[in-house]
């Protein structure tokens, strides 16, 4: 009987690590920032890149819905069902809580029956266009790590068009193109995710993949994120370190996954058909009933924290960084150029701290975090290291014997200095005379 449940417990165990290797977490490293370690000097921190883990985005996000009144319900209108676009007995009412569809149940939770979902008035102006803009905003430099995914519930636009933001909504790009016809809709010839390759990753597509009509079991679009991340990673994502080599030296590529806001500009709702049925313009709308967009606060490797205050998402900074993004060096630590994290080398990445300025120096010359008296120095109050009698230097990682004509001998104690305290002590020494 033990043995049975053993071999049991055995397989289940080998099935999860199983299901585990096939869906790695896209971003499973960097998790980090600092750590102490030991030295011959003692302890020492050791700094590395860093960044926060992905979450859902989506409970952050503040919504735009252009033209402001595009809602359903005011006033209250009959629409026909999705299903039966012939069976005209719905009701839109903005005044009657089971009967509005309001923009926030496009973010709400899932699971319940019948689905909740915004919906828009329907296309009873035809032939004008029926054009809705839904903007997305973070306020927030975000860096996408999964597909984005909509569900619609009035069957998936027969046009649309997927836009990024960079500096917060003032400029917009396409992201992707969605037609069932892209040769008419948008004069580009038709492809999928799969077309692409390293090369091309970048290029923007109109796919009809995504732009059927009615059919039940066709209302998610999807923007690929973890398709194009396989171009480098392998198709389960295995190889990591390719993708963040690739992340970490070409900034287009990096630039493409970051946005600070979407936009979902839906051009042509589905009509199921060649032609509109001018006699049932009450069949013509668009419903959403979800929207997940998966991602991290952009830190620039300088941060595994990220906390929402005053309604905006800020990096909890390390490394001597400040900003929303850690995106500039602390007062009194300029004492070279900022400069984002990096991912290589693999699997620690490196940190590129912020160090004291110059006129900090003679203020703030040791503690116990950054500027670590070496060699057996103690600090004294944070304004000077007390060194052995061999060492001298703000840091006492000079050997006194160095100064000497003959110079210092084999056994004078060269080299005590730690490897990771080594590029910090180049840059003080190079900015100070000591």
């Amino acid at each position: 009987m033990y043995l049975s449940r053993f071999l049991s417990l055995h397989a289940l165990w080998v099935t999860v690590s199983s299901m585990m290797q096939h869906y790695p977490s896209v971003w499973g490293h960097y998790d980090v920032c600092k750590t102490q370690i030991y030295t011959e000097e003692g302890k020492v921190w050791d700094y590395m890149a860093c960044q926060p883990e992905a979450r859902d985005m989506i409970k952050y996000v503040k919504v735009t819905l252009d033209p402001p009144d595009i809602t359903c319900g005011d006033p209250p209108e009959t629409f026909c069902a999705m299903g039966n676009p012939y069976m005209c007995n719905n009701e839109c009412d903005a005044s009657t809580q089971e009967l509005a569809h309001p923009p926030e149940l496009m973010f709400d939770l899932e699971g319940r029956h019948p689905s909740t979902f915004w919906q828009s008035t329907t296309w009873k102006e035809y032939p004008k266009p029926l054009h809705v803009n839904i903007t997305l905003s973070w306020n927030k430099t975000i860096e996408l790590t999964d597909n984005i995914v909509i569900t619609f519930e009035s069957g998936r636009p027969d046009q649309m068009i997927l836009e990024k933001s960079l500096d917060y909504g003032r400029t917009w790009q396409p992201y992707q193109y969605y037609a069932t016809d892209c040769l008419d809709a948008f004069h580009m010839d038709p492809k999928s995710v799969r077309d692409l390759s390293q090369q091309t990753v970048l290029e923007i597509i109109c796919t009809e993949e995504y732009s059927t009509g009615y059919m039940t079991n066709s209302k998610i679009i999807h923007f690929e994120i973890k398709d194009r991340f396989a171009f480098f990673a392998g198709p389960r994502l295995h190889n990591m370190a390719s993708l963040y080599g690739q992340l970490d030296t070409t900034k287009k590529l990096r630039d493409f996954f970051t946005i600070t806001d979407l936009r979902i500009r839906l051009l042509r709702p589905a009509t199921g058909e060649i032609y509109v049925d001018e006699q049932h313009l009450a069949r013509y709308f668009y419903a959403i009933s979800d929207i997940r967009v998966y991602g991290r606060c952009k830190c620039n490797l300088h941060a595994t924290g990220c906390k929402e205050e005053n309604k905006r998402l800020l990096c909890e900074c390390e490394h001597n960084t400040t900003g929303p993004d850690c995106g500039k060096c602390k007062k009194n630590y300029q004492g070279r150029p900022w400069s984002p994290g990096s991912y290589l080398p693999i699997p620690k990445g490196t940190a590129n701290i912020c160090i004291p300025s110059i006129s900090s120096i003679g203020t703030n010359v040791c503690d116990n975090e950054l500027l670590h008296c070496q060699n057996g120095g103690t600090c004294i109050n944070n304004v000077r290291c007390q060194c052995p009698p061999a060492y001298t230097g703000i840091l006492c990682e000079k050997l006194k014997c160095e100064r000497d004509p003959g110079g210092c001998s084999h056994n004078s104690g060269r080299g005590a200095i730690s490897h990771g305290s080594l590029l910090l002590l180049t840059a003080l020494v190079g900015l100070c005379v000591c």
